[in-house]
């Protein structure tokens, strides 16, 4: 189970779990076909990418993200957060054939700590290696489901989901991990296993929707 979250629950203001926020968002069940794959979002370096042009042979990655949640950029001396195991379960996926993206989808901070110019000095001091673009009226996030950052969506070649949920099973430090659900699911998705679990707990910060 993840833990230790309390504080940095506190730290993010409002702590989102796949089962706290509204039922008006209905997100994505393993099996289904990823929405608005060819719609075009914005990348830091100004190109335009859908997820058909980001995926891999064998699928694709999307992970919703942001610049100031405690559970992606974590806290000095009281989470490592999960950001810093970004560019690793990137790595990872490539070496599977999956291609993999950063979503932002906080469009009520736009205008702040998410600006598309924020974003590039985010991804600059992270030394991100995958793409991070701007999902515009956080639509993508709506058409998934998307709860928090982060929230991990993986499909396969024929972008069907076959897991959503967390990274792992420890947001404070990667070498206390004894979960790793993602490579796990992508481990078995490659090898053409079912994937268990398909679903996990996403805990982090809401996505910061506007109405």
């Amino acid at each position: 189970m993840l833990r230790n979250l309390t504080l940095a629950a506190f730290a993010c203001g409002i702590l989102m779990s796949a089962s706290a926020q509204s039922t008006e968002i209905n997100e994505l069940n393993p099996g289904d076909k990823a929405p608005l794959s060819d719609m075009k979002m914005t990348n830091i370096d100004g190109q335009q990418w859908s997820l058909v042009d980001l995926a891999g042979d064998n699928g694709t990655l999307v992970i919703f993200s942001c610049n100031t949640c405690p559970f992606v950029v974590g806290r000095e001396g009281r989470t490592e957060g999960w950001e810093g195991r970004y560019n690793e379960v990137a790595g990872f996926a490539r070496e599977n054939g999956i291609g993999s993206v950063l979503v932002n989808s906080n469009e009520a901070k736009r205008k702040g700590d998410d600006s598309l110019e924020e974003m590039k000095m985010h991804a600059r001091e992270a030394g991100y290696i995958l793409p991070y673009v701007v999902d515009d009226a956080h639509k993508l996030a709506d058409a998934f489901g998307a709860r928090t950052t982060p929230h991990v969506y993986l499909f396969d070649a024929d972008f069907r989901l076959v897991y959503r949920g967390a990274i792992d099973d420890n947001v404070d430090s990667a070498s206390e991990v004894k979960d790793t659900y993602l490579k796990d699911a992508i481990l078995d998705m490659v090898s053409g296993k079912k994937v268990k679990p398909a679903v996990t707990k996403a805990i982090g910060c809401s996505i910061k929707r506007v109405s």
